[in-house]
């Protein structure tokens, strides 16, 4: 079944199913009669010869410059070569997919005063797995993602490059391989293609579903450490949570909770201390801020995704045509940057519990760095240093970008957003967290094996999962094969889909 583009409900899942599973896509009529509409409202302006900022002017710095009648037919093919300036390695298809998923939504609202036939065309393109070739670099997430979406916008010329059915080929070759028929650019068409921050929001919403579902699984890295561990789970209670009020951290207890159902800690059959450190007896606290935090940035990621990110915008109602800055990516930077420090934050949290199961002075009788032949052997000792390097890569780059403007275009545009900084980097931080989180997961299961008790359900079922990728370390060997299965494990979902079978979502 296709998604059905309105210009609302577009929601982080859905960019993923068609950015990342290829799920068809279609136009509403009522959207592609708003678009129809608008397009009439512009060529009358046009004929009236109405000065109209990016149609018959020049942009940015040149838009005191008005053009000629015959300047304005070649303008949008100058203007995408021009803005076709990126630099660098090809962004992942589904980040591409995403940005013209967004950028058609943006469309279907009716006032971007582009043909219909772009629209469409960008429909086709994805539908029919055209899927134009976009450097990563190169924009500052203002004004647009003029860059990256300028490549996209060559396709309708006929000209960049795509992929198509796995090959790298001319853009003009691409559309004839698709059977699509290259729509040009006339006025309005190439500027109400490339002026909206839809690449850095694209990357974002991908960035958010694939996050919760890293902290997922770092509740349930957290609940197996926590059973190795004979934590208190008096702390876990939700009525503690509820009565603070934050929802994360409800959930995240919720969530804990369940994954030891089912086992003797939480039957109160193992002695514990009274109060544990921190890193254990806060981890709802912290992994909920952390939820909270992206549940914000997802908020605000999905009113960017329905909203109509352009410039200028039509009114058609009014007969009206306003130029503002609505294409500034700040409203989704400035969130996605907590989103990225938020990751980390729970990336440190997770080392900090690998720490105190290796740590024999506070592992409650587990064996030194989790091996029976401490002194001959080393264990995890090492495990830890390579979780410690990818948390402080992590924390440079945790730095916000939000705040880094640097001006552009003889200071007509002089504040930025620097979201695509952001948005590429989170996805950094994003794969150091597999890593951290999945060497985690070893040293729980591996701490877990020298337990004689019975663990819960969830617990269970992830060590489980676990043991058919790593073995048990019964005596030293090479770590980085294991270390790199554990982190394309935590990527996969497998552990979260196994045990969610188990133990039903956990959020």
């Amino acid at each position: 079944m296709a998604y059905i583009i309105t210009g609302s409900n577009l929601t982080i899942k859905d960019v993923v199913n068609v950015a990342r599973h290829n799920e068809k896509a279609e136009l509403h009529p009522d959207a592609l009669q708003r678009i129809k509409v608008c397009r009439a409202m512009l060529e009358k302006k046009i004929d009236a010869r109405e000065i109209m900022y990016g149609v018959n002017t020049g942009i940015g710095e040149f838009s005191e410059t008005v053009l000629t009648d015959d300047q304005v037919k070649d303008f949008q093919r100058y203007l995408i070569y021009n803005h076709s300036a990126g630099i660098g390695d090809p962004m992942p298809l589904e980040y591409v997919r995403a940005a013209m998923l967004g950028r058609i939504n943006v469309h279907a609202h009716g006032n971007s005063g582009i043909r219909p036939e772009i629209t469409l065309t960008l429909i086709e393109m994805l539908n029919k797995g055209v899927t134009p070739y976009v450097c990563q670099k190169g924009s500052v997430g203002a004004s647009g993602d003029l860059a990256p979406m300028s490549q996209i916008a060559l396709l309708l010329l006929g000209e960049g490059e795509a992929y198509y059915k796995g090959e790298l080929l001319p853009g003009k070759e691409a559309m004839e391989r698709a059977g699509i028929k290259v729509p040009g650019l006339k006025a309005r068409d190439g500027l109400g293609t490339i002026n909206g921050s839809n690449v850095l929001t694209a990357m974002s919403a991908i960035f958010l579903y694939d996050a919760n579902n890293w902290l997922k699984q770092a509740e349930i890295a957290a609940a197996m450490s926590l059973e190795a561990l004979k934590a208190n789970m008096g702390a876990y209670i939700k009525k503690l949570h509820e009565i603070r009020g934050f929802k994360g951290a409800v959930r995240s207890a919720e969530a804990i909770e369940r994954l030891i159902e089912g086992g003797d800690l939480k039957a109160g059959k193992i002695s514990h201390k009274v109060q544990d450190a921190y890193s254990m007896r806060s981890t709802p606290q912290v992994i909920g801020a952390a939820h909270d935090a992206l549940a914000y940035a997802r908020s605000q990621v999905e009113i960017e995704l329905n909203g109509v990110g352009d410039n200028p915008i039509f009114f058609p109602e009014e007969n009206m045509q306003l130029s503002g800055a609505n294409f500034q990516g700040t409203p989704v930077s400035l969130p996605m940057d907590m989103a990225g420090t938020a990751i980390t934050m729970v990336s440190v949290l997770s080392e900090r519990r690998m720490n105190r199961l290796n740590n024999p002075a506070l592992s409650s009788g587990l064996p030194a760095f989790l091996t029976k032949g401490a002194g001959m052997f080393s264990g995890l000792m090492l495990s830890q240093y390579t979780a410690d390097m990818q948390i402080t890569e992590q924390r440079i780059l945790s730095a916000p970008a939000s705040i880094l403007s640097i001006p552009a275009a003889a200071d007509q545009e002089d504040f930025v957003s620097m979201g695509m900084n952001t948005a590429i980097k989170n996805f950094q931080i994003l794969d150091n967290a597999y890593g951290i989180l999945g060497i985690e997961f070893m040293a729980a299961a591996q701490a877990l094996d020298f337990r004689e008790y019975r663990f819960g359900k969830g617990v269970t079922k992830a060590k489980e999962v676990i043991r058919k990728y790593v073995e048990f370390l019964d005596i030293d060997r090479p770590l980085y094969k294991d270390h790199t299965k554990m982190k394309e494990l935590v990527k996969s979902c497998e552990i979260l889909n196994e045990v969610e079978k188990e133990t039903g979502s956990l959020g």
